[in-house]
């Protein structure tokens, strides 16, 4: 059985998240449909990150096995017509080593988080960004982003539903940047804990309303205690940008 590498683009505000789930429609579900309808059997896909309810994705990844050896440009077009009128699109179609796991053979996966630092509510962005009305003092966001960046246990940002063995991760980037009234907080990890990124960007954004100090970020890592996080941000600002191999 062939297997494929599926890239994949999607507007998660109309979906449950991505993982298939009781009562309700999801990404995967969706792409599953899709696949069925083309090749007429039912497949299962495999994804690199369970994202959120309410969380887009530019570059999510799945694989699946089709038991016909299709043209890759045939399977893209196919499924992207059967996803019609769902906010999905698959990108790219690869065939790729019958070993290849989505999910457990990514070496680093990318998020992007998009906070609008302004009064005004939102028009074109309500469902792509987090609108914050205080002013935020990004470069204090960025020097408490760097007590998060290493291997730490990250059970303060950690969802209490989260199923990972282990809270120990190792955050490889968590960048704060600003250009006009968008500020934007980049994090690229081999993987993340459930709601890890919107707890942190929560609780950055404390700090850059001036609510935490730079002490009270490292404290908080430092309890590991889902109770001393500062807030969740917001699941319509995340985006799952890249997954590398």
């Amino acid at each position: 059985m062939p297997r494929y590498k599926l890239t994949i683009e999607y507007d998660g505000t109309p979906f449950a998240g991505w993982q298939v789930q009781a009562g309700g429609i999801t990404v995967q579900g969706v792409i599953e449909a899709a696949i069925e309808a083309f090749v007429g059997a039912k497949t299962s896909i495999q994804g690199a990150g369970r994202t959120d309810a309410g969380v887009h994705a530019l570059g999510q990844v799945a694989h699946a096995d089709l038991a016909k050896d299709w043209d890759t440009d045939t399977v893209r077009d196919a499924l992207n017509a059967h996803l019609r009128p769902h906010p999905v699109a698959v990108l790219a179609v690869e065939k790729v080593a019958d070993d290849f796991d989505a999910r457990f053979s990514a070496t680093r996966r990318h998020y992007l988080y998009r906070i609008v630092n302004r009064r005004p509510d939102l028009a074109l962005d309500r469902n792509f960004a987090w609108r914050v009305p205080k002013p935020l003092d990004e470069r204090a966001m960025q020097d408490a982003a760097r007590h998060l960046v290493g291997k730490h246990d990250f059970t303060t940002f950690r969802s209490a539903d989260c199923q990972a063995r282990s809270p120990v991760k190792t955050l490889d980037r968590l960048e704060v940047t600003r250009a006009g009234e968008a500020v934007t907080v980049a994090a690229s990890a081999r993987s993340f804990l459930q709601h890890q990124v919107r707890s942190m960007v929560g609780s950055l954004v404390h700090v850059g309303e001036g609510k935490w100090s730079l002490d009270d970020m490292a404290k908080a890592l430092a309890a590991c205690d889902r109770a001393t996080c500062g807030q969740v941000a917001p699941p319509e600002g995340l985006c799952l940008v890249r997954v590398d191999y």
